[in-house]
């Protein structure tokens, strides 16, 4: 079996939202980053403190087809293709140790579902 790790960056506003969606589209357990980030242009201020938002880190370990259909998922349900609502990104898994038994039964499970 094929492992994918799926990288989700969103506003923390959206935090669970991405998180629902992702269960529902067949994803398992989630590590969770808090972050900020800088972008091209500079971030606005207020009296010298800046009004910058805060962004999750959504850290997803998946069987490759279910890592594109998770993907797919958040692509569509968080509207990502629109300016500053996020991105998304999956990174091929070489080797792997420690995962749970539970998510491989249950990524077995979607690939019989699949056959």
């Amino acid at each position: 079996m094929r492992f994918s790790v799926l990288v989700a960056i969103v506003s923390e506003d959206c935090e669970d939202r991405a998180i629902d969606v992702a269960k529902n589209a067949g994803a398992g357990g989630v590590t969770i980053l808090n972050g900020r980030g800088l972008g091209l242009e500079e971030k606005k201020t207020f009296f010298g403190l800046s009004l910058e938002g805060r962004e999750s880190v959504l850290i997803f370990v998946l069987e490759r087809k279910l890592s594109v259909k998770v993907l797919k998922a958040l692509k569509k349900e968080l509207e990502l293709d629109r300016e500053e609502r996020g991105f998304a990104f999956t990174i091929p898994i070489e080797h792997l140790a420690g995962i749970d038994i539970k998510e491989v039964e249950l990524f077995q499970k979607e690939l019989e579902k699949e056959i």
